[in-house]
């Protein structure tokens, strides 16, 4: 005898095995668009700031290596040279309630007041929908995309892995090169690096 209600659950868990994940972005290739809420309450969609050079930063200000960028002053002063260049900086914070890292929009702000910080923006993304779009692993994990809206590199601030903010002297900010190839019209030598740091709190 036919049993409808036991071929819908094979039926759901062929689907589920079937169902594709979702893309991981290419460097080379449009940056996914989103919508989202930042912590002033405004609608963010990242399509409407085409003709602008964009920056996705992942933070979570409880992570050793977010600590490293942030007490040593280094990530203030890129956010600061890049805005100076009409750069538009957006630091997103993907931990889950209840995971490291998981902070208000009063937090987020008093945090960034804090530290120095000069992000055009600040999203919390809770769901974790804006992070597994771009498959953010790490906080930090950077991500640049031209005014054309295409994504230009993925991957690490620099290339030193170390937590030690002593490290940063003399590190390669593969951030800060693409910025200047981008503003100097020259081909990026390095768009894709294995980032580093703590794992995104999803």
């Amino acid at each position: 005898m036919f049993n409808v209600k036991k071929f819908g659950l094979m039926a759901l868990a062929v689907g589920m095995m079937t169902a594709p994940a979702m893309a991981a972005p290419k460097v080379g290739e449009a940056a996914p668009d989103f919508t989202a809420t930042d912590v002033h309450g405004k609608e963010f969609k990242l399509s409407d700031h085409q003709g602008k050079t964009v920056v996705l930063e992942w933070t979570n200000n409880e992570c050793p290596f977010v600590v490293k960028h942030y007490g040593s002053g280094n990530m203030q002063a890129l956010q600061k040279e890049a805005r100076a260049q009409g750069v538009e900086w957006i630091s997103i914070i993907s931990s889950a309630p209840g995971r490291q890292g998981h902070v208000t929009d009063a937090e987020a702000l008093k945090i960034a007041e804090d530290k120095g910080a000069t992000p055009t923006t600040i999203i919390r993304d809770e769901s974790g929908k804006v992070g597994k779009m771009y498959d953010a692993k790490t906080t930090p994990h950077m991500f640049v995309i031209n005014a054309e809206g295409t994504l230009v590199y993925d991957g690490a601030i620099d290339d030193n892995s170390s937590p030690r903010a002593s490290t940063i002297e003399g590190a390669n900010n593969y951030v800060r090169a693409a910025l200047t190839s981008l503003k100097d019209g020259t081909e990026i030598a390095t768009s894709k690096t294995q980032p580093y740091g703590c794992g995104v709190k999803y």
